[in-house]
């Protein structure tokens, strides 16, 4: 395909991690529906080591981070390099498209990635930022950023405007514990360092989901915009042909395998389980979850995603492979596909948004195990503000989720009483998700404007 004259031309910079990578895939899917010619940039190594079946209407093309065959000593180190690499790359990336006869308008890059902006202002391009995590989790790290909040937290609750009262440990990790991996906790609050710069705010939420701290945002800090939630088209409006999969992952899905297994299982009978790509649990909380689901096979089928990295923590004895009809370990799968099927009856998840999202977009209940990071909080919305499911607490004594705790939470979701007001809940968010990215929806309107704004952006240049 070639870029057409009367296109705008948007670069797109994501992290690399899966939970960056996807949410900005979609939304330039959902951009290009809208006219706009869009190039998602990417690191050498990441294009080296991903399973890509990139969209044909989407444009891939690299920069480096400095470690293009990998190796990388430490997140210190990778995020220097990151840093210096990835913005000489970038530049460079950018004269070499506007010298090529497309021209890019605006750089959307992922808030992680702050210094994308400064590069964008350098080379006279709109600066767009998208965060990769709730107006929620945003809001507190804002305020943490700035000082506007007391540290150590105090108090059996802490405030945050736009926000319910929040126990201490259901703020993001690295407000709670600052020591905690300090490397990426100054990664993580580097995306408001120069973010003021910005011409324009995105956000992977949708309005309903967190309309009062978007209201409070929007009037006391920038104008942002809500374009979630960011899955697959054919998982929620079913207006972009084809758009059934994310098709760029860093793990290969066992498709075939999965489906086979699910299928011969009855409606709402199984425990789906999946921690992400990144999550690394202790071989004690994998012992406790594994007795748990061992322990009521008779009840409940499950499904539980292992990596490669994680399988040797597993109890040997509970080790079952893919002819086990009670319970099927795969190292990866297509995790829509899975939320989509009907057999499924809860998602034990770590709480990561892309998941979370994933969850409410196709109305399934969770069982929350926050794990760091922005999960905390991510774990008391689902419990106690969107309530689609519930969390399971760690012992006092161990700070391990116990294999009581694990049952009582499966039980109360999959047949308890509150089971079914979070399944109607559910529902209702999975509509509400649905109408935010439908025609005239909130997140689809957003989405337009930023088409406009872009094209607009590439008239005038046009013009002069």
């Amino acid at each position: 395909m070639a870029l057409s004259t009367n296109q705008a031309h948007a670069l797109v910079v994501p992290c690399s991690a899966q939970g960056h990578i996807n949410p900005m895939l979609q939304f330039s899917k959902r951009l290009v529906s809208k006219g706009v010619w869009v190039t998602l940039a990417i690191t050498v190594h990441l294009a080296k080591s991903t399973h890509m079946d990139p969209s044909g209407s989407i444009e891939i093309e690299t920069i480096s981070d400095g470690y293009d065959n990998g190796g990388v000593e430490s997140m210190e180190a990778y995020h220097r390099s990151l840093t210096v690499v990835g913005s000489q790359t970038l530049r460079s990336l950018i004269k070499r498209l506007d010298e090529s006869g497309k021209p890019v308008q605006a750089v959307i890059y992922d808030g992680f990635i702050p210094w994308a902006l400064d590069v964008a202002k350098e080379c006279g391009k709109l600066g767009v930022v998208f965060f990769t995590q709730t107006c929620a989790v945003n809001n507190i790290y804002y305020h943490y950023k700035k000082g506007l909040v007391e540290l150590p937290l105090k108090g059996p609750r802490v405030s945050f405007p736009g926000l319910p009262p929040l126990e201490p440990s259901e703020t993001p990790s690295f407000v709670n514990d600052p020591g905690s991996y300090p490397a990426i906790h100054d990664w993580v609050l580097s995306q408001f360092s120069n973010v003021e710069k910005a011409d324009y705010y995105l956000v992977n939420t949708f309005y309903e989901l967190e309309k009062e701290v978007v209201d409070w945002m929007w009037k006391n800090l920038w104008p942002i915009k809500t374009i979630g939630p960011t899955v697959p088209s054919a998982y929620t409006d079913e207006r972009l042909e084809d758009d059934k999969e994310y098709t760029l992952n860093l793990f290969k899905p066992n498709i075939e395998a999965c489906a086979r297994w699910l299928s011969r299982k009855r409606p709402r009978s199984v425990v789906y389980v999946s921690f992400g790509s990144i999550a690394d649990l202790k071989p004690e909380q994998m012992a406790e979850l594994a007795a748990a689901l061992d322990q009521n096979r008779s009840r409940y089928s499950f499904l539980w995603i292992v990596r490669e990295s994680e399988r040797s923590k597993l109890p040997p004895e509970f080790l079952a492979g893919p002819e086990e009809e009670s319970g099927l370990i795969l190292t990866w799968c297509s995790q829509l596909e899975v939320l989509n099927h009907d057999s499924i009856g809860c998602f034990i998840t770590h709480c990561g948004l892309g998941s979370t999202l994933e969850a409410i977009s196709l109305g399934v209940p969770l069982v929350a195990v926050p794990q760091w990071s922005d999960q905390p909080t991510n774990a008391k919305f689902i419990e106690d503000v969107w309530r689609v499911g519930v969390r399971a607490r760690p012992s006092n004594k161990t700070g391990i989720i116990d294999k009581g705790e694990f049952e009582r939470c499966m039980e109360e979701v999959m047949e308890g009483e509150k089971g079914k007001a979070i399944k109607e809940n559910a529902k209702k968010w999975k509509d509400l998700a649905r109408e935010a990215v439908d025609k005239g929806g909130d997140s689809d309107k957003n989405i337009e404007l930023v088409a406009s704004l872009l094209s607009c952006q590439h008239a005038t240049i046009r013009q002069k």
